[in-house]
């Protein structure tokens, strides 16, 4: 199939990008570079460096390439920033996704998946690890304008039959991860440890999340483009539960000769204090489970901060 794939400059969208060619698929990206590197897009690739808030410039890629398959990973994913930008963080992961939609409908494409996410639109729960049937209540901007996103989806599968399949991550991690944002915490936390800096826990450091391999979740899109299910929403994760304090000590073990400092400051006004999800639908209905368990992922992640910083 030909699969339009936006953000596949980025640390997830490039993984799925590698997974889909591995497997026979056409791929073209989109992305603006704004956060996504050039270096990460595979050999093989269509690569067009567009905005998608540029409704024009969307309409005629569509037009040139006709994708069979939409996959939308481009976003604004910071947290902080959708609280003092909530606009800039709704232009680009509503506007912009909307414009998908719309030449997606214009132009007959097959599906339409979306990279959503689990804790954000979950918000504080009770329910560990939490379902795909539990109440959505946002505690940020960013968890607003995803689940927002969630809803235009399901108006244009109702009102045009667009098909669609909306993908909730857990935290995901591993090589490529951008470590000078807030989302990666693995990355943050291992090239601090490599550049021999001191770590900032934000809070105590007991808030808990839900650590998922990145090359786990490109399988998961892989098996979700090539479903014939018209409308679905899945869990992403490991349904397993890890603190901050644990991660750092988990990451610790494998840097060892490593003198580590760290500290912490005020918790992140929007942010969750427990956030686990429950991947028993994805399990049953697309035979997907992660196969990378956390020490792993984190071997293999140290592994490509180490060679990168050679």
């Amino acid at each position: 199939m030909k699969i339009l794939l936006t953000g596949g400059a980025g640390f997830i969208g490039s993984h799925i990008a590698d997974t889909y060619l591995k497997n026979g698929h056409d791929v073209i990206i989109l992305d603006n570079l704004s956060t996504g590197n050039e270096k990460n897009i595979p050999k093989g690739a269509i690569f067009y460096k567009t905005d998608i808030t540029n409704a024009d410039e969307v309409e005629k890629i569509f037009a040139e390439q006709k994708p069979d398959i939409v996959n939308h990973h481009a976003a604004q994913i910071n947290v902080r920033e959708s609280v003092t930008s909530p606009a800039y963080d709704a232009q680009i992961n509503i506007i912009g996704g909307i414009n998908l939609l719309q030449s997606a409908k214009n132009h007959q494409s097959k599906k339409l998946l979306f990279s959503s996410t689990g804790g954000a639109i979950y918000g504080e729960t009770d329910i560990i690890p939490t379902p795909e049937t539990h109440k959505e209540i946002p505690l940020s901007p960013y968890g607003i304008s995803k689940l927002s996103f969630e809803k235009y989806i399901q108006f244009f599968h109702r009102t045009f039959g667009l098909p669609y399949t909306i993908l909730r991550y857990a935290n995901v991690y591993g090589p490529r991860q951008d470590s000078k944002g807030e989302a990666g915490v693995v990355s943050i936390f291992i090239q601090r440890i490599l550049q021999e800096k001191s770590l900032v826990i934000n809070g105590d450091g007991n808030q808990t999340r839900d650590f998922v391999f990145v090359e786990d979740v490109a399988k998961a899109n892989l098996l979700a483009t090539e479903s014939n299910m018209k409308a679905a929403t899945f869990n992403v994760g490991t349904g397993k539960e890890t603190s901050v304090n644990q991660l750092f000590e988990a990451i610790s073990q494998v840097l060892s000769e490593k003198t580590i400092k760290k500290s912490n400051i005020d918790a992140i006004a929007g942010e969750v204090s427990r956030s686990c999800l429950d991947t028993q639908k994805i399990q049953n209905d697309l035979n997907w489970k992660p196969s990378t368990n956390l020490s792993e992922g984190i071997k293999k992640t140290v592994e490509f901060f180490q060679e990168r910083k050679k």
